[in-house]
């Protein structure tokens, strides 16, 4: 038997990346997992080769800046399977830009997709998860949350609003049966950081940096993340709330 089996889970940003990983990593362990995310050809793809393997896997598009897409996909998961167990709320966009520089457009832009589609997320998924009698959300931060990185000021302030989301909501729903955590990816070989190495004049020596900077002597991938979400949403770790969970290789611990 499977970690979480028979528990219905949904992924946002679930087509590429730590999303993808995380989908394949629940469907095998007997989850019935729903992959939302704006990309339609890539989700459907990640659908299609999950069920492939004999996960029981759908993808639905919704976009988390959109209440009613995470309301509809959210309802349609636990309408098909009678509950819904699991929100991974994954999504988010790299925009970069210091806090003097970057245009109003680009903050509010970070901050609708990282942050307030984390609380979409939550907002569509609370209501069904207490009329069952509980449920597990685990949130995606950042170690930007807690470090600082030259130039990335939306998405640090994005992400540690993340963290403090994740702690009210735990307290919130705590006795009500609902589990809220956080996972703090360090530098992941994720396609979002492929295409920052892409952009950068010097790929190779943004690389080296990323490396330098963990003291294990490499940047993870989404599979080492997808593992620690996995055991946050089994019932392993049914006392566990509010938990931010560093997967980060050791950098916050040597930036402190």
């Amino acid at each position: 038997m499977g970690r979480v089996e028979g528990k219905v889970a949904v992924v946002t940003g679930g087509a590429s990346g730590i999303g993808r990983a995380t989908a394949r990593a629940l469907a095998a362990e007997g989850a019935r997992v729903t992959i939302a995310d704006v990309d339609e050809d890539g989700g459907a793809r990640v659908a299609a080769q999950l069920r492939d393997t004999g996960g029981e896997v759908f993808f639905r598009r919704a976009d988390v800046r959109s209440l009613a897409d995470l309301e509809a996909v959210v309802g349609e998961a636990a309408d098909r399977h009678g509950r819904l167990d699991v929100l991974v709320n994954n999504a988010a966009v790299p925009v970069a830009g210091t806090a003097g520089e970057m245009t109003e457009a680009d903050w509010a832009r970070v901050v609708d997709v990282n942050l307030s589609g984390v609380w979409r997320g939550m907002r569509a998924a609370i209501p069904r998860m207490l009329a069952q009698g509980g449920g597990c959300i685990v949130n995606l931060s950042s170690v930007q949350a807690h470090v600082g990185f030259l130039g990335w000021a939306g998405y640090a302030a994005s992400k540690g609003g993340v963290e403090a989301l994740t702690r009210q909501a735990a307290v919130e729903y705590a006795r009500r049966g609902i589990r809220v955590n956080a996972i703090v990816p360090g530098t992941i070989m994720t396609e979002m950081n492929e295409g920052i190495m892409r952009d950068a004049p010097d790929g190779d020596a943004v690389m080296a940096g990323w490396v330098a900077m963990h003291p294990m002597g490499r940047i993870g991938q989404p599979e080492e993340v997808a593992a620690a979400i996995v055991f946050l949403a089994s019932d392993e770790a049914s006392f566990i709330t509010g938990e931010v969970l560093r997967v980060d290789g050791g950098l916050v611990v040597r930036a402190g």
